[in-house]
């Protein structure tokens, strides 16, 4: 199945008084149609930049390299007019918080009706009648009245179904939500990713699913790709990558994340440390000044994402013996710490 987006070792960074910040570093990610791809990492760690990259909505001072293909057309670098014709057409996203993306002057009919007049000739009056098709899609609660309310008469999951509408307003191949559960009770939040994943069926999209919440994504994508400090650490299919993950920093995001499933007594363990500058990012492996089970070597060798093996869709870069590395989980999983996992497992001091 042909990709609907790919993004081909993408680079983006930004000038800043204490020299380059780069924001993302080398990303490749590709999710074809009907399918969701899991964007999953801290605040920082590149995911909204690399979504942006792919709407062409960076700021015009960032250095961009590699190539951003929807549908075929690699559309990085292409001419503002070509761009603001496949925004909204082609690629559309759903922004973090609605209260801020919808107009607090408008209602919300209008904006709706806004995003259809956009990208096809048709009176005010079919985008009325277009908009009141979209949010009763959306599944909103008396559409016909919501159209002529504005943002803030309207809860926080009836924003965030708005904000949806708009965005498949013009029915696009590929749909980015970017943290579309943010500021949402869990009720809410189950039926929000509920209902994108039935648009997702129903239209035939691709979807990435950007969030900080491992969680939140592990019922939801097809695929999940951890990022950590502007790359990629771990990429496989969500159900292989739930049940062995191979990456210290996946591991420090589920062993952060509450599960129903883990043992009694069990802790939630906070990754150490904070993510590294992207300005001056640390030689080596990015991850080992927060690693427990970093060895001397690791500061001096930096991992290229790799394919395991027997396993070509489970990519990881970790410089820790893949043995290792299930024990390790292993110990994690049954609730011991990361010390303590650390001190069953023999790891060679002076190589990786």
């Amino acid at each position: 199945m042909s990709a609907a987006l790919t993004i081909e070792d993408l680079r983006v960074a930004f000038a800043t008084e204490e020299g380059e910040l780069r924001a993302v570093d080398g990303v490749s990610l590709a999710v074809a149609r009907g399918r969701t791809l899991g964007l999953v990492g801290e605040s920082g760690s590149g995911k909204s930049v690399t979504a942006l990259a792919a709407m062409g909505l960076l700021p015009a001072g960032a250095r961009v390299s590699g190539r951003v293909l929807l549908d075929g057309e690699d559309v990085l670098g292409a001419p503002a007019e070509r761009l603001r014709a496949l925004r909204g057409a082609a690629i559309a996203m759903v922004f973090q918080d609605p209260l801020s993306a919808l107009h607090p002057l408008l209602r919300v009919g209008a904006q709706v009706a806004e995003a259809v007049r956009a990208h096809a000739a048709v009176s005010r009056a079919a985008a009325r009648a277009r908009s009141l098709e979209l949010l009763e899609l959306v599944g909103i609660p008396e559409p016909a009245r919501r159209l002529d309310a504005y943002p803030h008469e309207l809860s926080g999951g009836q924003r965030q179904r708005a904000l949806i509408a708009i965005a498949l307003a013009n029915e696009p191949h590929v749909l980015i939500a970017d943290e579309p559960t943010t500021a949402l009770d869990v009720t809410v939040q189950a039926q929000i990713l509920a209902l994108l994943a039935r648009l997702r069926d129903e239209l035939g999209m691709a979807m990435v699913l950007i969030s900080h919440d491992l969680g939140v994504v592990a019922g939801a994508a097809d695929e999940i790709a951890v990022v950590y400090a502007g790359r990629v650490v771990e990429r496989a299919p969500a159900g292989e990558l739930l049940a062995a993950p191979q990456h210290p920093y996946t591991w420090g995001l589920l062993t952060s994340t509450p599960r129903i499933d883990a043992p009694r007594g069990a802790e939630l363990v906070p990754i150490p440390g904070r993510p590294p500058s992207l300005v001056h990012p640390p030689p080596g492996c990015r991850f080992e000044p927060r690693c427990a089970y970093a060895r001397p070597a690791h500061r001096r060798l930096d991992p290229p994402l790799e394919p395991l093996a027997g396993a070509e869709a489970h990519e990881v870069a970790c410089l820790l013996p893949e043995a290792a590395r299930g024990e390790l989980w292993r110990r994690l999983a049954q609730g011991a710490s990361p010390a303590e996992a650390r001190a069953a497992v023999p790891l060679a001091e002076d190589a990786p």
